[in-house]
């Protein structure tokens, strides 16, 4: 154990560590900027948030010395005792929080306050890789992936109930994990499906073309599109004649549907719907007759997303709540409130897009100065990035964030257990979420659901969940060169 702990600067990712430094200390720097008022020039005052962050960044060190004295095993050992604590504070959280701007998610302890949610995240990498590397585990099994999905959905909707959508949606990047070990690629294709079905059909829910309904008609052709797609991956050994009948059959009912509409109005869903239900009825005739599950599979896709699209409009008129109806609007382009709910996005472009290519330089940003964007030190604390270093120092920090994810996807293949490669593709998995999420917020591109960019935006929760999620696999990691 002594030698062990004595040689842990030897066995550490040293440029992990650098990559780490680099990033706070770039975060630090935006926090001054977008915090920074000209009638008050100190960024060292604990009282503002420069002063404050700092004083998070220097505990976060003395968080990383205990992560790495710790033995490693300790992680594994204790995962589930963290998890049922971590689970536990996150159920007081939803009693016990006051309301801060619609949400209860933080904990109010004198002048400190605490977001359980942001500590959740290591606390359910580490649970579901204990679990996945217990022995005999096997993910096809359907009590594992059960029970797999609890693990990651229970935080999820306690995170849920305390009204943090943006925090509760970063669960989801654990599915990229699941694939990794083995999960059926339907079904990560069902959840990539169900985001494309759901936007495209509000994007065009209200556009006609003749008596055709045009959401409807692409999702459908989506979805019949899949159908033929799923069918020739499955058929690729044997003969493709399954596929050429689908896709004949296919071509054949549009062309005829194309004739008729020549005399007589044609709605071109309906025709679609009932094409779907006879490739479905066709694939249910060679699943019997071939005994292959792989079609049953394709036909319980195509069912599930028929019924998915049906679904949309009553998911998001009775399930989303009024504020996160009019962003995703605003996101679509369907609605323009450039002084609502697109007020945020707009002022951020427009102070990024102030920066030009090299930016305004250190404390010189106006937009940020006059406190233009809402939010300007949290969730879009990238727009200060983008005007005061321009798109030069905007690249920068996005190069950063990717070689730190791609050198985390690097030593988790190296790893020598299971435990530590789950743990490290979670790891990964978590910063590639919020690195894509959070700057496609900023840039319009995605819907604002408020997640942080890790190492930058302020706050003291963030700063640590983060510092502990990486420092704990450095940890396990290090086991690999220990003696």
């Amino acid at each position: 154990m002594y030698y062990r702990k004595t040689n842990i600067l030897g066995t550490i990712d040293w440029l992990i560590i650098l990559l780490y430094i680099v990033l706070v200390s770039a975060g630090w720097l935006s926090i001054c900027g977008a915090s920074y008022e000209y009638d008050n020039v100190s960024l060292f005052n604990p009282s503002g948030r420069p002063g404050s962050q700092l004083i998070w960044i220097g505990l976060s060190f003395l968080i990383i010395f205990v992560i790495l004295m710790l033995d490693a095993d300790f992680y594994s050992v204790f995962s589930y005792f963290i998890y049922g604590g971590v689970i536990l504070l996150l159920i007081a959280t939803i009693f016990l929080a006051p309301d801060i701007k619609g949400s209860r998610s933080w904990l109010v302890i004198g002048s400190l306050r605490i977001q359980p949610a942001e500590f959740a995240k290591f606390a359910t990498a580490l649970a579901l890789a204990k679990f996945m590397s217990s022995y005999g585990f096997k993910l096809g099994t359907f009590k594992n992936f059960g029970l797999c999905l609890g693990i990651i959905f229970f935080p999820m909707l306690c995170i849920l109930l305390q009204k943090e959508t943006g925090s509760a949606l970063v669960y989801l990047a654990f599915f990229l994990v699941l694939y990794r070990e083995g999960m059926s690629g339907y079904i990560l294709l069902a959840g990539i499906s169900a985001v494309v079905f759901f936007v495209v059909s509000l994007k065009y829910s209200d556009v006609m073309a003749g008596i055709t309904p045009l959401g409807e008609l692409l999702v459908l052709c989506l979805i019949q599109a899949g159908i033929l797609l799923l069918t020739a991956i499955v058929v690729r050994q044997r003969t493709n004649l399954q596929t050429k009948i689908l896709l004949g059959g296919t071509a054949t009912v549009y062309l005829a549907a194309y004739i008729v509409s020549l005399f007589i109005p044609v709605n071109f869903a309906l025709v679609t719907r009932g094409l779907i239900g006879i490739s479905c009825c066709y694939l249910i005739f060679l699943s019997v007759k071939q005994w292959m599950g792989h079609y049953v599979m394709i036909v319980l896709f195509a069912l599930l997303s028929v019924g998915f699209l049906y679904s949309v409009d009553y998911v998001f008129d009775e399930v989303l709540e009024p504020h996160q109806q009019m962003r995703i609007k605003v996101s679509l382009g369907l609605e323009d409130d450039p002084s609502g709910a697109g007020y945020n996005v707009n002022q951020s472009i427009i102070a990024i897009g102030s920066g030009g290519l090299t930016g305004k330089g250190f404390l010189n940003g106006t937009q940020t100065k006059l406190k233009y964007v809402p939010e300007q030190d949290t969730d879009f604390i990238f727009c200060t990035v983008g005007e005061e270093q321009g798109f030069a120092g905007s690249t920068a920090v996005l190069l950063l964030f990717t070689v730190l994810i791609i050198r985390l996807i690097m030593l988790s293949e190296k790893q020598k257990t299971i435990f530590g490669r789950i743990y490290g593709y979670c790891v990964a998995s978590i910063f590639f979420f919020h690195l894509l999420i959070n700057i496609g917020m900023v840039i319009g591109i995605t819907p604002v659901i408020g997640i942080p960019l890790p190492f930058f935006s302020y706050g003291g929760s963030s700063l640590w969940g983060f510092t502990i999620l990486l420092f704990v696999f450095l940890r396990i990691d290090a086991t690999r060169k220990e003696r």
